[in-house]
């Protein structure tokens, strides 16, 4: 495509251009005469349709179905109405115990988003750090992750085993506007979040669940895990990893739950 400059170069120099054509024109005819007479001529070319332009809209493989109409609020003051929302499907007490109370879905996206790396920031994450330090158990020179600090785990593990999720779901539904606003805002701009959401969902699902104790080193201040393949695995795997393999096995069923309601059905 001709940019303004180039357009103007040509205007300034119509004359002389014209020249040149002509002349090229008058050469060109020669020669098509001259190769005309010693060749057939060539089947007449069949006119194209110009393909079609690309699509500029997202591609989205896991559409939210529309649901309610509700107006909602703005993003910046929502933090009531899906608490509120959050509370009426997983209780109140549960909410108020767990959740951290402000930017609530653009922590639950930021967080979704980062479950998949190697870190997730702390001040982003939409639930309360776990209560009590990490347990460890120590025979000799080998540390392992002691079956007490799963229990740590277990009033959220409850909490998440009581969700209905299909209730969960309808409320993601109806705020779905909210969670798309913020993934954009977040630096996706013509991208879908539940898609992003299904894709961390489905890297969780393949977190291993470790028989046996589970060993540890610490080479500086914080543990990690003795086993190269564990320690590098995803912030969201580490998680289900040091909740032990019984806590991991009821979160993962509940996010096959979850996922089966807001994939696109058939």
């Amino acid at each position: 495509m001709w940019d303004d400059n180039q357009e103007d170069l040509a205007r300034r120099k119509v004359v002389w251009l014209i020249g040149i054509i002509a002349a090229i024109a008058v050469a060109l005819g020669g020669w098509y005469w001259y190769a005309s007479r010693r060749a057939p001529a060539a089947p007449a070319a069949t006119a194209t349709a110009p393909a079609p332009a690309a699509s500029s809209e997202p591609q989205i493989a896991n559409p939210i179905p529309a649901g309610e109409t509700a107006a909602l609020p703005a993003l910046n003051d929502s933090d009531a109405v899906v608490h509120d929302s959050l509370a009426g499907v997983i209780g109140r007490a549960p909410v108020e115990q767990f959740l951290v109370p402000q930017n609530i879905v653009r922590h639950i996206v930021a967080t979704v988003d980062n479950l998949s790396q190697r870190k997730v920031a702390v001040e982003l994450r939409p639930v309360k750090p776990t209560a009590g330090q990490t347990v460890t158990a120590t025979q000799g020179d080998v540390i392992t992750l002691s079956d007490t600090n799963f229990a740590r785990y277990a009033p959220l593990v409850h909490a998440v085993q009581a969700t209905d999720v299909k209730s969960l779901a309808l409320v993601y539904q109806r705020l779905y506007p909210l969670f798309q606003q913020s993934y954009e805002d977040l630096g996706y701009p013509g991208k879908y979040f539940n898609d992003r959401l299904v894709q961390v969902i489905d890297h969780l699902l393949q977190a291993p669940e470790v028989a046996g104790p589970i060993r540890l080193v610490q080479p500086k201040v914080m543990f990690q895990y003795a086993d190269p393949n564990l320690e590098s695995s995803s912030a969201g795997q580490k998680l289900l990893i040091r909740m032990g393999p019984a806590n991991e096995r009821i979160i993962k069923q509940k996010l096959r739950e979850f996922r089966a309601e807001i994939v696109k059905k058939n």
